[in-house]
């Protein structure tokens, strides 16, 4: 898709008008009077047994084969959901900032490609806590980059991560990711407010509870009349074998057989609903929609 094309998308989609942006800026989409752009803060570099480990190595092998993957290192986007409605400028999660990955951490350059600066964010919505999401909100200084911004967690991942236990229940491979969301939140805590499940967060704006990749994670339906849109965060992590057999266990997820749970109803429901997805982790700005192929589901990108 060229910069001068604007396609449009069936189904709940219908009224959605797409066009690409720069790269560091990926995709803009229109829902009514409001714009949803998706925003680059690079990639993550995991080993492949992050994702695949607890998965059934026979059966899991085609589907890899499917999509060119092997045992080398997965690079996923990362791709923030930026949405404006005129009053509001919303940022969906906060990104990596510059001490979690060298290849993740480009928000603020994508921001600038998108014409937007930290000071001009009014809201910081958070899907939950894990670094890739929570550790931008702190700029070089380790003072809070989006100073005039209301920031919102949902109030079950905010306990969980606040939790002086949970870096001692996390596991060792996951103790400084408890370390280092605490000392965030403990900068951020005068600016957040709290929501739970099926809050309307802001003027068309639902919080949706979607645990299991952690204890609190929240997705939120964004609606204007019949048409909406889906910022699922990591609910749905990876477009391969999270589509494919989504019913499968993965390393990735903190409470591995919730989370597939939650995976499965998610990926059903927006088939069924013909609802546009915005994924964090899913490729080509993450902008797409789920189809049913098979026994499982594909991600169509936009």
């Amino acid at each position: 898709m060229d910069l001068k094309r604007r396609t449009f998308i069936g189904g709940a989609g219908a009224a959605l008008g797409l066009a690409t942006l720069p790269r560091i800026a990926m995709a803009e989409l229109k829902l009514g009077n409001a714009s949803l752009v998706t925003l680059s803060d690079g990639h993550l570099t995991l080993p492949a047994s992050f994702i695949f480990g607890p998965m059934p190595e026979v059966e899991l092998a085609p589907i890899l084969a499917d999509y060119g993957l092997t045992d080398q290192p997965l690079t996923p986007e990362c791709n923030l959901t930026l949405y404006r409605d005129g009053t509001n400028t919303v940022l969906f999660d906060a990104g990596s900032g510059a001490t979690f990955m060298p290849t993740a951490g480009t928000l603020l350059d994508s921001l600038d490609a998108a014409g937007v600066a930290p000071e001009d964010i009014t809201h910081v919505v958070f899907t939950h806590a894990h670094p890739d999401h929570l550790w931008g909100v702190l700029d070089d200084f380790d003072d809070p980059l989006f100073a005039n911004a209301a920031h919102l967690m949902g109030r079950g991942e905010w306990h969980y991560w606040w939790d002086p236990d949970t870096v001692d229940r996390i596991g060792p491979e996951r103790a400084a990711f408890a370390v280092g969301a605490k000392r965030r939140m403990e900068a951020i805590e005068d600016a957040t407010d709290f929501f739970d499940d099926g809050d309307e967060i802001l003027p068309g704006i639902a919080a949706v509870l979607t645990p299991g990749h952690t204890p609190g994670h929240m997705s939120f339906e964004i609606r204007n009349g019949s048409d909406a849109v889906f910022v699922s965060g990591d609910a749905i992590s990876n477009h391969h074998v999270a589509f494919a057999r989504p019913s499968w266990e993965s390393g990735s997820d903190q409470d591995m057989a919730l989370a597939a749970q939650t995976r499965s109803a998610l990926l059903d429901r927006l088939a069924s609903d013909g609802t546009t997805l915005f994924g964090f982790h899913l490729p080509d700005g993450g902008i797409g929609m789920v189809e049913k192929a098979g026994d499982g589901y594909r991600f169509v990108p936009a």
